[in-house]
């Protein structure tokens, strides 16, 4: 019988995977996979148990402490600003790669942003067929205690005519699929509602 990855089942407890996927691996746990289900159960206690911590709140004192010593910080200017480009502080593509093993990875790339209070995630992986891409990704408010950003509406396009809608969990996670052009462009509205936009030219190097 054919197990699906750990990966896999993550993003099931999480309720990120893909709808298509989804019915699958449903399927499959119908079938009576005991291996599955195991690790399923374990996923889903830890989703569980972070449910659970983000319902706890900081003492009020701790808080004001934490305010009062970022008063002053770089973070803090920034906010008055309504950025709409990100400013780009990792790409797995400019990291030196060791000799003998340059093709390694090059259906993947993961990229972290900054856009005034928010941080963005994103992680691109090329399709088997070479189609499509998949593109996940977290956004992060630096102002809020729970470092997430929930129900937040992103669009996402790959500037040849297809567009696609995601909306973030309570994790601040999305994942979504789209037919691959070589190009993305990624859409949001940050602070004060502005959009921040990403672009990507040539996203997986090809």
């Amino acid at each position: 019988m054919m197990h699906f990855p750990v990966e896999e089942w993550t993003d099931f407890a999480r309720q990120v995977v893909r709808a298509t996927m989804k019915e699958k691996m449903r399927e499959h746990l119908e079938q009576g996979c005991e291996r599955c289900s195991k690790t399923l159960s374990l996923w889903q206690r830890v989703r569980q148990t972070a449910d659970a911590e983000a319902n706890n709140t900081p003492p009020g004192e701790a808080v004001r402490i934490a305010k009062a010593f970022f008063a002053d910080s770089k973070l803090t200017k920034e906010r008055g600003r309504s950025d709409s480009l990100a400013e780009l502080l990792f790409d797995s593509f400019l990291r030196p790669v060791l000799e003998g093993i340059r093709s390694a990875g090059i259906g993947t790339r993961q990229m972290l942003y900054r856009a005034g209070p928010f941080q963005i995630d994103l992680l691109i992986e090329s399709q088997a067929s070479g189609r499509n891409v998949v593109v996940t990704g977290q956004l992060l408010d630096l102002r809020h205690s729970e470092l997430v950003s929930h129900n937040l509406q992103v669009t996402l396009s790959n500037l040849h005519g297809r567009v696609v809608q995601a909306t973030t969990n309570q994790f601040g996670e999305f994942r979504e699929e789209i037919e691959n052009s070589g190009n993305l462009e990624l859409k949001f509205h940050g602070a004060n509602y502005e959009p921040v936009v990403i672009s990507l030219q040539d996203d997986l190097g090809a």
